[in-house]
């Protein structure tokens, strides 16, 4: 049925929110009224199977079918075509880096909400230096901004709520960034590619929850917020009216499940349907293990069973709080489907010498100015996915910088120097169309002895930014229109009778093709058996001679011919590295070779891409334009 209000707005207007967790993905429609949020249309879809880990896309197929189908559901509950979505990472293996940045301004101009977006993108870019420069000596891998908060602006020095109208000599800004590796940002925009929508809005899960469920004027107070999924738990803490801090610990509900499956030998979705059992029934439960035993247990047998994981997990939320905060905070609130667990809000209380009453689990009863109707999203689980959409309504038009890639604007979080590598990724260019790949090599024998003809070497992708040659590492900005020409591959390795008969030179001889004689313009197929023999007659041989004359070839022109077939890439230099443990041989005639060369020689089909691609050289990250040399150790695969 299609929504009653879809005759009144457009595509641009509606906000698409995914919330693509471990156990399901949500999806919600809605348009912003005046000062209300208004959610048209909501879904609700679980994984069919464990697609996502801790928060973590595993399998992006998979992940992707299930983001299909609660978009075209939408679609049709809405009645128009979904093409951008708003979406949030979990915080694993989350870093946060707070900066106080200060600027030199104008004391006679009035300062306006673009001076002071300026302020705050010199404050990502100077934390992104920063934790750049921190990992430096850890790892390579590179960090991308998905969200930040504002601690404190100043004026001169002085701490202000806003800046906006003021007039000054400096404005400054305590900024709280917080970065997700770009191994975990690339997962979720490869699954928007596959299904053909473009990101809107990129945000962090716990940030997105915080902005609806504890509202500006509450965070004077020091307030904890835990999202509790089924993978991760997300912490936001508040106080003096910012958010402080944000932290996540890899435990959540899956650990529960895991233990019931382990115990009573069940399936992972039958183990979660007896944990979501737990709260609503009483008496007992009946089941089928893996062995197709039937078996009935009773509810506090399960309760029992499951109590040391429900206290590790209190523990563990518990200990991160009091990480961050130095001390208990006023008051805990429990957002997230995993946030329903018996008995978990006692726990926490009693672990942070709280009264019970002050940790709570919120349901969506408690998001202001925003309009919902329906029971598909009420609990707790509705916090955030609602939080996504209102954080993207919050944010549109902002944080982003736009590029062309061949023809297509996309947008990218402009938290950082970006680089044309940054738009390629959001593209969805396929890495494999930036090497140009080796011919296809000729196998034969010659006179017994196998031979090997490498194909034409390919030529490497062309990348242009506003007409200039570019690479990669280009730093890009707002408005640059990048062009990237394909590479292409070398042509298949060729080698005719004629050239072989050419270069001997000798009229008295005959050549044949797997014991068959052909004529000179036969072009050499893989496999193919050649034998080259000299006709003489034998009453002008010394007896001597006999035997090395009709074996064929002899040894000095066939080393001859090696060095002659070199101009077509025969003889190879050759450079002897390891790949995921085994020797790989790079033939050519390169003086050096890049990191990119090496695909020219495994078998890795980067054309079907499962995650994110990962580049070790010598167990460090590595780029596709690093120089490998003998003996480097390789590690590549997917992420």
């Amino acid at each position: 049925m299609k929504s009653k209000d879809s005759n009144v707005m457009n595509s641009n207007d509606l906000i698409f929110a995914l919330d693509i967790g471990t156990r399901t993905v949500v999806g919600i429609a809605g348009v912003q009224e005046k000062d209300k949020f208004k959610v048209l249309a909501a879904e609700i879809i679980e994984h069919k199977s464990r697609a996502m880990l801790d928060g973590q896309v595993h399998d992006i197929e998979k992940v992707a079918d299930v983001v299909r189908e609660v978009k075209g559901i939408l679609e049709k509950k809405t009645g128009i075509k979904l093409n951008k979505a708003a979406i949030a990472a979990a915080g694993r293996v989350l870093k946060t880096k707070q900066v106080n940045i200060q600027k030199d301004i104008n004391p006679v101009k009035e300062i306006d909400r673009e001076l002071i977006k300026s302020l705050e993108m010199e404050g990502i870019q100077l934390a992104q230096l920063q934790l750049d420069e921190e990992l430096f000596n850890e790892e390579k891998v590179p960090y991308y901004c998905v969200g930040y908060d504002v601690i404190n602006y100043y004026l001169n020095n002085y701490v202000i709520s806003s800046l906006v109208g003021h007039k000054g000599k400096t404005i400054g800004a305590d900024i709280l960034a917080t970065f997700l590796p770009h191994t975990v940002v690339d997962s979720l925009y490869t699954v928007m590619n596959r299904v053909g929508l473009e990101v809107e809005s990129l945000t962090l899960e716990p940030i997105a929850a915080i902005n609806v469920a504890i509202p500006k004027n509450l965070r004077l107070l020091n307030l904890a917020l835990v999202d509790i999924g089924a993978g991760t738990s997300d912490i936001a803490i508040t106080k003096n009216g910012s958010v402080v801090a944000y932290a996540m610990v890899p435990v959540a509900g899956d650990e529960i499940t895991e233990l019931i499956c382990q115990h009573y030998l069940i399936d992972f979705n039958t183990g979660e349907k007896i944990k979501t059992a737990l709260s609503s029934s009483s008496g007992s439960i009946s089941f089928v293990d893996i062995m197709g035993n039937k078996q009935t247990k009773k509810i506090d047998e399960i309760k029992a069973l499951i109590q040391p994981a429900i206290e590790h997990l209190a523990d563990t939320i518990t200990q991160k709080i009091l990480e961050y905060n130095q001390k208990a905070p006023n008051a805990v609130f429990l957002v997230g489907g995993g946030s329903q667990i018996g008995g978990l809000p006692q726990l926490i209380a009693s672990r942070l010498n709280l009264p019970p009453e002050r940790v709570a689990v919120r349901g969506r009863d408690v998001i202001q100015n925003v309009k919902i109707s329906g029971k598909k999203l009420s609990g707790p689980e509705a916090i955030t996915p609602i939080g996504i959409a209102v954080t993207a309504q919050i944010q549109k038009g902002h944080d982003f910088l736009y590029v062309t890639v061949n023809g297509k604007k996309i947008r990218l979080f402009n938290s950082r120097k970006l680089i044309v590598a940054d738009a390629l990724i959001l593209v969805g260019f396929n890495p494999g169309d930036l090497i140009g790949k080796t011919g296809k090599p000729l196998n034969f024998e010659l006179n017994g002895e196998k031979k090997t003809l490498r194909g034409e070497y390919g030529n490497s992708a062309e990348i242009y930014v506003n007409g200039k040659i570019a690479n990669l590492e280009t730093a890009i900005i707002t408005g640059d229109n990048i062009t990237i020409k394909p590479a292409e591959a070398g042509r298949p390795a060729q080698l005719s009778v004629k050239e072989i008969m050419d270069y001997y030179a000798d009229a008295d001889s005959v050549i044949t093709v797997n014991g068959q004689v052909v004529p000179e313009d036969y072009m050499v197929q893989d496999g193919d058996k050649i034998e080259f023999v000299k006709k003489v007659h034998e009453e002008m041989i010394e007896p001597q001679q006999k035997t090395d004359v009709n074996q064929g070839v002899d040894k000095n022109k066939d080393q001859d011919f090696s060095v002659s077939i070199n101009q077509f890439s025969f003889v190879p230099n050759q450079l002897k590295v390891m790949v995921n443990g085994r020797e790989v041989i790079i033939n050519g005639n390169k003086q050096e070779y890049m990191f990119v060369d090496i695909f020219n020689f495994i078998d890795f089909d980067l054309s079907k891409p499962q995650g994110s691609i990962v580049l070790k050289l010598n167990g460090k990250q590595a780029a596709f334009t690093d120089i490998i040399k003998p003996g480097d150790e390789i590690e590549i695969g997917w992420e």
